[in-house]
């Protein structure tokens, strides 16, 4: 594949995935993540192919891929009990959209609530091993946490009470992807698909990580620059 990204994003992530799925209807096993720089053979693709036998689900990633070729970023002024000072603003920071759900009205809230879905099933999708290497703290969580709960009420506990887990920050990714999408979807435009990924959002990451091994991992960095 041609990482150049003046090709169209989404008509390429689209024939990734298509051919991915073709791939799993052929494939015994699949090289399962299980941390960073880890991988076991996993012989479960029969849940990967019903999966993937959605045309729905197949063109929500391919949309979700393309939409993080370019991200907003930068820097930006902010006053504090200390004074102004500049910090870096990123839509591939957790922290950062969780405070963008807090500053917007709640009418406005949904979409910045999805794109937090979003980004957890793209790192953990497509990054799994920066995933693992580098969850969220604690502290993030918990304001994370409370920017959703601010859209939609009370969503239970994250999976930190088990300790650094073993899968580093995939676990709490899986919890935050469907717990935005969850919370998120009566807002959106596609609530059917995104409530459907939300209860499949560990096939979802499963499939991003065998597209992403098969095709992506050269060329992530020319598709991917920001992240």
């Amino acid at each position: 594949m041609d990482g150049g990204r003046g090709d169209a994003p989404l008509q390429t992530f689209g024939q990734l995935v298509d051919r991915t799925a073709d791939d799993l209807r052929s494939l015994t096993f699949v090289a399962e993540w299980t941390g960073p720089g880890e991988r076991f053979p996993v012989f479960d693709t029969a849940s990967l192919r019903e999966f993937a036998a959605s045309g729905d689900r197949r063109l929500f990633l391919a949309q979700l891929l393309a939409s993080y070729t370019r991200v907003s970023s930068g820097r930006i002024w902010s006053r504090s009990g200390r004074g102004w000072r500049k910090r870096r603003y990123s839509e591939l920071d957790p922290l950062w959209l969780a405070e963008l759900v807090a500053s917007l009205p709640e009418a406005q809230r949904g979409l910045a609530v999805r794109r937090l879905g979003d980004l957890a099933l793209f790192l953990s999708g497509v990054f799994p091993d920066h995933a693992g290497r580098d969850p969220i703290p604690p502290r993030n969580l918990v304001r994370i946490t409370r920017a959703i709960e601010s859209l939609g009420g009370p969503v239970g506990a994250p999976p930190v009470a088990a300790g650094a887990f073993n899968e580093g920050g995939v676990t709490v990714l899986q919890w935050l992807g469907r717990t935005a999408y969850r919370v998120s979807g009566r807002y959106a435009d596609d609530p059917e698909v995104v409530a459907d990924v939300a209860g499949r959002f560990v096939e979802a990451r499963r499939f991003l990580n065998v597209l992403t091994d098969r095709y992506l991992f050269p060329v992530r960095e020319e598709w991917f620059p920001l992240a």
